[in-house]
């Protein structure tokens, strides 16, 4: 999820590595990255089923015995999240990463620890007593089931709108173990994002809260997660800025952060 993690923060680190860029280290960067991906499409995909209470959650080996405890656990996963998606985007961090690491494998170690710790945070997620809502009326009931389908339908679709495979990093190892050099993925201003700053982060929030029965557990994870997002967004519009300038000073200026309603000229 980038939480953030849109497509134009995927711009190449350039730094060195001590691995040299043989067949052999090719090859095992190509298959690093593809190990990751499935890894990071994983903990996506356990996330977003889990929402959708068509996969179990929090059955993990760590119990609370209060309430209170269970909030704290929760906040603390939900820390460790925002932790790692945050250090790993450092440039301190890259630089020492890439003294063991080739750059083309640097995208793909961050979606394998994305993939780890939102697994880690749905397996051990503490349930917690009650419902905040529960919607008996079965039209109303289709209806938010096609919002949680539609957002994150939308989270996916938007990936491809950008590059998906660079997002993932797929594209740098493909281009790697060819020896085609690296060109970022140029700023996309089209479909969705023509209309919203992060369509990603939309499509998250819309398919966390389109629930017809909101348990307290569901209720606090959305909670915490939108709280994250919010943040997230927050760093990464600053990222954005120092990455392409005027351009996206422009183009924050016209687009709204998740939905634009009246367009600027």
């Amino acid at each position: 999820m980038s939480t953030t993690i849109e497509i134009e923060n995927t711009e190449p680190f350039h730094g060195t590595s001590t691995i040299t860029p043989g067949i052999g280290s090719r090859t095992a960067v190509l298959i690093y990255s593809i190990a990751a991906y499935v890894v990071g499409m994983t903990g996506l995909m356990w996330l977003i089923l889990a929402m959708g209470r068509l996969m179990p959650y929090g059955f993990g080996p760590v119990h609370a015995q209060s309430t209170v405890t269970a909030l704290l656990i929760d906040l603390g996963f939900i820390f460790l999240f925002g932790l790692q998606h945050s250090v790993m985007a450092r440039r301190s961090f890259k630089e020492k990463l890439l003294k063991v690491l080739p750059q083309a494998a640097e995208r793909a170690t961050f979606v394998l620890a994305s993939g780890l710790v939102m697994g880690l945070l749905v397996w051990c997620w503490q349930p917690l007593p009650g419902m905040v809502w529960s919607v008996e009326t079965p039209s109303v009931r289709r209806i938010l089931t096609g919002l949680y389908l539609a957002g994150w339908s939308y989270l996916v679709v938007s990936t491809f709108v950008t590059n998906h495979f660079e997002l993932f990093g797929l594209r740098q190892a493909y281009l790697h173990f060819c020896g085609i050099p690296h060109t970022p993925v140029r700023f996309i201003n089209k479909w969705m994002y023509s209309y919203s700053r992060h369509p990603m982060m939309l499509g998250v929030l819309v398919g966390m809260w389109a629930i017809a029965d909101m348990s307290t557990t569901h209720f606090v994870l959305s909670l915490f997660m939108s709280g994250y997002i919010v943040i997230g967004v927050l760093f990464e519009e600053r990222e954005l800025v120092h990455q392409f300038g005027d351009i996206y000073r422009e183009y924050r200026r016209k687009i709204g952060t998740f939905f634009t309603f009246t367009k600027l000229n």
